[in-house]
Parts: C-alpha cells; sequence; structure tokens
C-alpha cells in the first residue's frame, strides 16, 4: 500500500487527542479509539505519529491496532455494518444475516461497497445477547435480526436517512 502524507491539520488533531490522554503511552487503546473515532481508520502514517507523541514503538502501536477487531487500517464506509458472531448470536442464526449482508452488498467481510456507502465486518460480541443475532450499523444497534430484515436495513441507509433517527 503506498505511503499517504498527513495533512498538518490532521497531525495536529492527533497531537490534540494525545495530549488530552498526557502523552501517555498507558493510554494507547483510549487514544486510538478517539483518533480512529475522528478519522474513520488507523493507517500506518497515521500509527507513526501516535507511537512518537506518545514515545512508544511504532511495533507496540501496530501490535494494538492488528490485535484487537475494533481497529481498522483500512478507509471504512460511510455506514459501517458490524454483524456480532459471539456464541448467542452464532447460535441464533448471525451467520444466515452476515451472508445476506454479503449477497445484498456485494462485498466480503473487511471489504466496502464501491459507492463507499457501506462497509462490513463482525465482531466477537457486543454483550447485548438477549438480542441475538446483534447487528450495529455505525453506533445504532439492530436486536433479533434475521435475513429477511437485511434489505430494510441496508435500505434505512441508502438516502441517509438513518442518521436523522434515534436508536
Amino acid at each position: 500500500m503506498p505511503k499517504i502524507k498527513l495533512a498538518e491539520k490532521t497531525v495536529e488533531l492527533i497531537r490534540e487527542i494525545c495530549a488530552q490522554f498526557n502523552n501517555q503511552e498507558t493510554e494507547l487503546i483510549n487514544v486510538l479509539h478517539q483518533v480512529q473515532h475522528k478519522l474513520g481508520y488507523l493507517p500506518a502514517e497515521v500509527q507513526e505519529v501516535i507511537a512518537k507523541e506518545l514515545n512508544a514503538s511504532v511495533a507496540k502501536v501496530y501490535g494494538v491496532v492488528t490485535f484487537y477487531s475494533f481497529f481498522t487500517m483500512l478507509p471504512q464506509g460511510q455506514h459501517p455494518i458490524s454483524i456480532c458472531m459471539g456464541t448467542a448470536c452464532y447460535v441464533r442464526g448471525a451467520e444466515k444475516v452476515l451472508t445476506e449482508f454479503k449477497r445484498q452488498l456485494g462485498i466480503e467481510v473487511g471489504q466496502t461497497s464501491a459507492d463507499g456507502k457501506f462497509s462490513l465486518s463482525c465482531l466477537r460480541c457486543v454483550g447485548a445477547c438477549g438480542l441475538a443475532p446483534v447487528v450495529l450499523v455505525g453506533e445504532k444497534v439492530y436486536g433479533r435480526v434475521s435475513p429477511q430484515q437485511v434489505s430494510k436495513i441496508i435500505a434505512e441507509y441508502q438516502d441517509g436517512c438513518a442518521s436523522a433517527q434515534s436508536a
């Protein structure tokens, strides 16, 4: 993947986030969460700035980013879709729900749709086992999702109307 040049305002944003956590290496996960929330993903160049600001090795930052499934080094779609594959969700049909999302969006897990609207990922557990199977679109939680509901969920976001709705 070609190296990108970060805009100075992006570097400044990363520095500000690191400073909010007193540039402490022990706050690495919190910093990564905040930076990913603002930028959408954590490419190598962003990780290098974080490492420098926290006085940590780039290898350590990369190790954390690649260890936790929540973090991504690839740009996400405007509406990131995550399907919980924890035990309760899996037993209650999450795999069929995932298959239907892949079919309707024409993408695989880890990919973003050609129009940039949707990306697809799996999570281990979201802690909402009573609602299994669970799907998250951004921060909105959908419970007891069946494959038949997938088209309705996607349609909510096709024209951008879901951003005005509450969870």
